[in-house]
């Protein structure tokens, strides 16, 4: 029988293994407190609070409220439901996208730039913003090109390609200027969303302090589960 080669994974930007603490935390629930959430009986009640307190823990170190958590199946349906479920919350109102202005830039994960593609088809103005030689969205870049009716900005924190970091708290701070300096009959504000799954764990990801309305992270990214 050949010898196996010794391999070395290099690819932890991609995924990474769970951690065996993490492991031992949630083996409870797949062989214990199995059951649905959903479910009445003394499993569904265990199972409910457990999600509950996971919740709990994950909006103290986001800096966010537990009714603001929502768990995905992973990074890209949590980038796909916060920007075209702001879009899609917008047309229930009454908007029209031809009315409605979107910004993003040109280094931005699939699964950002698919929804931006996939809205720009459907009649919604697109900015797509450049980067400078070091890969960076300048703010002041950013700021020249809100207008009354952008209704989302949608940034990465760090780059999972080439490792840049984002000044998203800045930028995040033009966009609360912006916002508080509109007109008074402006039908709504500037959303900003931020894909963090490459920064959580290695990032302050705190949406208070980053000025963020919506930020994507992913456990596999960071010795958690997948999905």
């Amino acid at each position: 029988m050949p010898k196996r080669e010794k391999s070395i994974y290099l690819d932890y930007a991609a995924t990474t293994p769970i951690d065996p603490v993490v492991k031992q935390a949630m083996e409870r629930y797949f062989t214990v407190e199995f059951g649905n959430p959903g479910s009445v009986h003394r499993f569904g009640v265990a199972a409910k609070s457990a999600v509950g307190e996971a919740r709990n823990k994950t909006a103290c170190l986001l800096g966010a409220r537990a009714d603001e958590i929502l768990f995905t199946s992973g990074g890209t349906e949590s980038n796909n439901l916060a920007i075209l479920g702001i879009i899609k919350a917008l047309q229930d109102k009454g908007v029209r996208r031809s009315g409605i202005h979107a910004v993003t830039s040109l280094i931005e994960h699939s699964s950002v730039l698919g929804p931006f593609r996939e809205l720009e088809r459907l009649g919604v103005s697109i900015t797509y913003l450049p980067v400078d030689s070091r890969g960076v969205v300048r703010p002041d870049t950013v700021h020249r090109v809100l207008r009354p009716e952008t209704a989302l900005v949608s940034l990465m924190y760090a780059n999972n390609e080439i490792g840049t970091i984002q000044p998203i708290a800045k930028i995040g701070r033009l966009i609360r200027q912006h916002n508080d300096c509109a007109s008074p009959g402006r039908r709504f504000r500037t959303l900003f969303h931020s894909d963090a799954s490459q920064a959580a764990g290695y990032l302050d990801c705190a949406v208070n302090r980053l000025l963020v309305d919506l930020l994507t992270i992913d456990a596999h990214k960071f010795y958690g589960p997948k999905g």
